[in-house]
């Protein structure tokens, strides 16, 4: 995680809003600070299990490595007081033409604990706000940096930006590479997921709906 300004507020909102729609990712809620110590004991009791020497230079500090990058990197989204301050502005200047943007997603498969990685492009029609662009690359980090589905990623990213702007007409499409098929299972070297979510004219209007997944597909890297 790096340095970025962060709003609890808007956090706990999203995270009550999620919770009611059923798409908040499974945590149990039992603890409010995430252990390092806890998290540390368990990783090195994994590679003790795998017949790992533990006392080995290269090998005795893993289990403090793996817990800082946890808790710090891979799964800060976890934590809803990183929540990403998302700027907005009144749309003055009454536009209500389409705002495209792509983020990149560096996430985790949840069955797995995998990565996955790839793209995110979202795009929305202003009502009365206009979001910072990189706020919308900040909104994807945050749910991506989590166990996940990208099924679920993409929803929580759509629900949330559409807690924020205030505004139904909202589309989400990932594509994305998972490791847990590349390097496990099927092993397929070739495959990759496109899942999307779509909101207000961009469900109900087939010629805008098109228009934003032509600018998907010539960007998808």
């Amino acid at each position: 995680m790096d340095s970025l300004t962060v709003d609890r507020q808007l956090g706990r909102e999203v995270a009550k809003a999620l919770r009611i729609a059923g798409l908040e990712t499974p945590m149990t809620d039992e603890v409010d600070v995430v252990r390092f110590a806890a998290v540390e004991k368990h990783v090195a009791q994994i590679l003790s299990e795998l017949n790992l020497d533990l006392k080995d230079d290269s090998l005795k500090r893993t289990p403090s490595r793996v817990a800082k990058m946890y808790i710090g990197e891979v799964f800060w989204g976890l934590d809803y007081n990183n929540f990403p301050e998302c700027t907005t502005i009144l749309n003055k200047m009454r536009y209500d033409e389409m705002v495209s943007q792509r983020a990149s997603v560096m996430s985790m498969c949840e069955h797995h604990l995998v990565p996955f990685t790839g793209i995110a492009h979202v795009g929305y029609l202003p009502a009365t706000k206009v979001i910072g662009l990189s706020k919308i690359n900040r909104v994807v980090d945050f749910f991506s940096r989590r166990p996940q589905v990208q099924e679920r990623l993409t929803a929580q990213i759509h629900l949330a930006l559409t807690h924020i702007l205030e505004c139904e007409d909202i589309a989400v499409v990932i594509q994305a590479e998972h490791l847990c098929v590349k390097l496990r299972g099927v092993r397929d070297e070739l495959s990759y997921t496109v899942t999307s979510k779509m909101g207000g004219r961009f469900m109900s209007n087939p010629a805008l709906r098109e228009e934003f997944l032509a600018l998907t597909r010539n960007n998808h890297r």
